[in-house]
């Protein structure tokens, strides 16, 4: 296990990162805009868990041999970023097939917003690449197995990003709520969590491995 120092090391550096915006917070956002405050705390959930299993993954090697794989990471980061167009052109199709959503439609759809939260999340190897450059930093194998090390660090990093998640979804919700009753205002979040979704797909395919 890390030394007590390593551990407030590793806690100070897990919060600054959790909290700095990044592709999972501009999800929630996204989804918490166009859906409100319920569809964006299931879809901080939906991340959570799938940022879960790439801590297990990487506690026993899947993630390793996934980073070893060049094809298999690109195939991933192009299915994960399918999967976040997809997201958001069907946002946007929404608009023009249905016209405006009424207020509320979105916490009749937030069921599904765990699952496309946890999808989103494990077909993004980013994720699984960090977990494996930073956790690995605070591990000492030569002290014998440092398994429920790694699962320990991994977890309380998904806590830490769960909590910014939540607090997004708390302050962006009510927003959404307070311009639901405008049919402008409403078309408007729809584009903006549309246009974010396919925003985030686009960076993913994008970005270097």
């Amino acid at each position: 296990m890390p030394t007590a120092q390593e551990w407030w090391l590793y806690l100070g550096a897990a919060l600054l990162i959790a909290f700095a915006p990044g592709p999972g917070i501009l999800y929630v956002l996204a989804r918490s805009i166009g859906g409100g405050r319920r569809e964006g705390v299931r879809s901080a959930l939906g991340n959570s868990l799938g940022a879960s299993m790439h801590v297990l993954a990487a506690t026993v090697g899947l993630s390793a041999l996934l980073a070893a794989s060049a094809v298999a990471f690109t195939v991933l980061k192009f299915v994960g970023a399918a999967y976040l167009v997809y997201l958001g052109v069907r946002a946007l199709w929404e608009l023009r097939s249905g016209g405006v959503p009424e207020p509320g439609e979105g916490v009749r759809s937030d069921r599904s917003a765990v699952v496309q939260g946890f999808v989103s999340e494990v077909l993004n190897p980013k994720t699984a690449m960090f977990f494996l450059a930073f956790i690995p930093q605070f591990v000492h194998p030569d002290r014998g197995s440092q398994t429920l090390a790694f699962l320990a660090l991994g977890l309380v990093f998904v806590v830490f990003t769960l909590v910014a998640d939540l607090l997004v979804a708390a302050f962006a919700g009510p927003l959404a709520s307070r311009i639901a009753s405008d049919p402008r205002w409403r078309r408007r979040q729809q584009v903006a969590s549309g246009t974010t979704l396919i925003g985030l797909g686009g960076a993913l395919a994008l970005s270097q491995n």
